[in-house]
């Protein structure tokens, strides 16, 4: 089980005592960081390549052994020699004992050892740009879901100031009927207006407790955690696109797509240097001894060092080899095609959310100025109301267009928050 590690306070939540500490995005980035278990298996991966990235691994370091043996034989034996003598003995024991260190060194075996030495390299690079990629991907998401919750509570807060509101209302109108100027009529209106106001903050709350849960969940924290956010959707409006397609080149997929195809080329010769002939140094020491209580030799031993040079020579073998460095072979230009696909659909993806982005900040500037209109126009009519100049059906339309322009201007920010974020991800810009 992995340790929690809790978010460090920094403030009271503006939402109450019991809503735990504030929890600011880079203190929420920082915990993912080091609690995400995908990074973790990330790392893992990089750590085996890393111990993979060797000279023993590609068979370029000598192989030493020691070989033992001890044997015992019991037989029956009968012997007749040309001499005319005859040996016949039950139970004539035979005893041999052999110990050897023997060592093998490749020299030259068509390059095989070299492309298999470069591809582990490889594959050590790829892991680590992988795990980088997973860096990026995790603080995507964790600050895609800490917005989600900003964005929800902000839906609250639009919802307390309408429900503030409708209490006003139903104050004044039972203050009014209190001295005849009003009706039941209007009373079960406002009371009514109130609960379904009362409803939705509840269901709005509901959603936010979710999203905060799958904050959580993103953070590899316990889900009973108590734990606030910050109040605001700040959007960066000074991205570049120019600097971001600059960036775009860096990602760490398709760098590690390039690396890919490298790969595949080493693999192709690596296939290509089993054609070659293998030649490689044999060398060591044997001792050997051997014991017969029957026979023309009863005793022997021998030891002694001994070296050679082996050759092996490929010469036919179905054309299995040949049809190998044609998988290989085509197995690269897959790979080629892959990497080519692969940033085709991330500049796509780049270009796509630039234009969201423009879009959405224009959005958010016209929505701004909807929101502030709004709560002007709700506030009029709370004085109207109390004037007396204006009906239950104007409050109800000005509290309608002020939760909607709310609703409008959070959506906006969200909107653009997460193009921003998608943009900083394909660009590898992303930090806690």
């Amino acid at each position: 089980m992995l340790a929690q590690t809790a978010p460090p306070t920094t403030a009271q939540s503006p939402a109450g005592p019991g809503a735990g500490p504030v929890l600011t995005l880079h203190d929420a980035l920082q915990t993912a960081l080091k609690n995400s278990l995908d990074i973790q298996i990330s790392q893992n991966n990089v750590d085996v390549q890393g111990l993979r990235n060797n000279a023993g691994f590609a068979g370029a370091l000598p192989a030493v052994g020691i070989t033992a043996s001890n044997n015992a034989v019991v037989n029956n034996t009968q012997q007749e020699f040309n001499t005319g003598s005859s040996v016949s003995r039950t139970g004539a024991v035979f005893s041999q004992y052999n110990v050897g260190l023997a060592g093998t060194l490749l020299l030259y075996n068509g390059g095989h050892v070299v492309a298999t030495r470069k591809r582990l390299d490889e594959l050590a690079q790829i892991s680590q740009l992988q795990l980088n990629s997973t860096v990026q991907n995790v603080l995507a998401d964790v600050s895609l879901k800490y917005y989600a919750v900003v964005q929800q509570q902000r839906y609250i807060r639009t919802l307390e100031a309408s429900v503030e509101v409708s209490r006003q209302k139903l104050r004044l109108i039972e203050t009014r009927q209190s001295v005849g100027l009003a009706n039941n009529a209007d009373r079960f209106q406002a009371q009514l207006d109130l609960n379904a106001q009362l409803e939705t903050q509840q269901q709005q709350q509901l959603a936010a407790q979710q999203a905060t849960a799958d904050l959580l969940r993103a953070l590899t924290m316990d889900l009973n955690t108590p734990v606030a956010v910050e109040d605001t959707i700040p959007v960066n409006r000074s991205l570049s696109w120019a600097e971001l397609e600059g960036s775009l080149a860096k990602n760490p997929d398709l760098l590690a797509a390039e690396r890919q195809i490298r790969v595949n080329e080493l693999i192709e010769r690596e296939t290509r240097a089993a054609r070659y002939p293998s030649i490689g140094i044999n060398t060591g020491t044997n001792f050997a001894r051997s014991q017969n209580s029957v026979g023309t030799t009863l005793f022997n031993q021998s030891y002694g060092p001994y070296a050679g040079l082996g050759l092996s020579v490929p010469l036919y073998a179905g054309g299995v080899n040949r049809r190998q460095v044609d998988i290989a072979r085509i197995n690269t230009r897959t790979t080629e095609l892959q990497s080519n696909a692969l940033q085709r659909n991330y500049r796509l993806n780049a270009l796509k959310a630039w234009e969201a982005y423009q879009k959405q900040l224009s959005l958010v500037t016209t929505a701004e100025q909807s929101y502030t209109t709004a709560r002007q126009l709700l506030k009029l009519v709370q004085l109207r109301l109390d004037a007396g100049l204006s009906t239950l059906v104007d409050v109800k339309l000005a509290q309608q267009s002020f939760e909607d322009a709310g609703y409008r201007l959070v959506n906006y920010r969200y909107a653009a928050k997460s193009a921003e974020i998608t943009l900083r991800q394909l660009a590898a810009l992303l930090a806690p």
